[in-house]
């Protein structure tokens, strides 16, 4: 997430540097990747409120001793 905060301010900054400089043709390339990093940023943050489910395996998945991968010691 820091990352994309990253890049999102550097895009807003090169927006105004371009902006000032007249770049039109560029100005639009870069408000079109801020707005796929701001959707981004806002999946991220939906993302960060939802419950996470935590499986356990059942008795019946799990390792036994008749199982060729166990090693008995």
């Amino acid at each position: 997430r820091h990352r994309l905060v990253e890049i999102r301010d550097n895009l807003i900054a090169r927006i105004a540097e371009a902006e000032h400089e007249g770049w039109l043709g560029e100005i639009e390339g870069l408000q079109v990747s801020l707005a796929g990093a701001e959707e981004k940023l806002s999946q991220m943050e939906h993302r960060r409120h939802l419950p996470v489910a935590v499986l356990f395996p059942s008795r019946s998945t799990t390792a036994t001793t008749s199982d060729p991968l166990v090693v008995d010691h």
